[in-house]
């Protein structure tokens, strides 16, 4: 899979990358006629937004504000077919204090019950977050009882292999029981990491989407589909970073 930029940008090795436009929907040559929907869930700090932020534009940034759930939309090339990508970035969940039950935001609830396929994320540094998964995965079953679901389950932080507190073999072995790949990844120190992970779950969601436009009937539960504030709302956190690196860099 390729993301598709327009002329002019400028490369990512740039030091002013973060005043690059990152635009919501580069020019294609046809429209696109299948929807890919996926959505990131994960407790807090385990990197959800620097996992989505890396995928959609190959950097890094390592101070976000919290993270309140952003759609982010692209149009991108998947096996030769072009497909309209959105990513949903979530709020963190965490465990009751029976440490079975989720506190679980009802933007989450209807990001899950939007989306076509899922990435599961812990960091590698945190057990707590990694207890958070099962959990995790049976709220989503609750809300997509049937069927088999298009998951990933992605060890983040795999950089910080000092501070590992999850083995590789239980996330492998967790990653099973769920019934999809595990997949350990650095947001911070590789790109190619990240996007083999997105790109399995693109391309498994577009094979279950078959030959469709992506959208699927849904019985039961309704839920309405969440806000998107798009590629814009990366554009303005670029512009945050980037001021509040400028401020400390004056104050000096």
């Amino acid at each position: 899979m390729r993301l598709i930029d327009q002329p002019g940008t400028m490369s990512s090795g740039s030091s002013n990358f973060l005043l690059v436009p990152i635009p919501e929907y580069p020019v294609l040559d046809c429209v696109p006629n299948k929807n890919v929907k996926i959505v990131v869930l994960g407790a807090s700090n385990v990197g959800k937004t620097a996992l989505i932020v890396r995928f959609l534009t190959k950097r890094f940034i390592g101070d976000y504000e919290a993270n309140t759930g952003a759609l982010y939309s692209r149009k991108i090339s998947l096996d030769g077919e072009q497909v309209s990508l959105q990513v949903q970035d979530t709020p963190c969940v965490s465990l009751q204090d029976d440490a079975e039950g989720l506190y679980c935001q009802e933007q989450i609830n209807r990001s899950i019950y939007w989306a076509d396929g899922y990435v599961l994320v812990f960091s590698i540094t945190d057990l707590h977050s990694y207890r958070t998964i099962q959990p995790l995965y049976q709220h989503v079953r609750r809300i997509h009882p049937s069927g088999n679901i298009p998951i990933i389950l992605v060890g983040n932080k795999s950089d910080l292999l000092r501070a590992r507190q999850v083995p590789a073999h239980e996330g492998e072995a967790l990653a099973a029981e769920l019934g999809g790949p595990y997949f350990e990844a650095s947001a911070r120190e590789n790109h190619e990491g990240v996007h083999a992970a997105f790109l399995h779950l693109c391309q498994e969601v577009s094979r279950a989407l078959g030959g469709g436009n992506g959208e699927k009937r849904r019985g039961g539960l309704h839920l309405a589909r969440p806000k998107s504030p798009n590629m814009q709302e990366l554009k303005r956190r670029f512009r945050q970073v980037l001021s509040s690196k400028v401020k400390s860099a004056t104050a000096l």
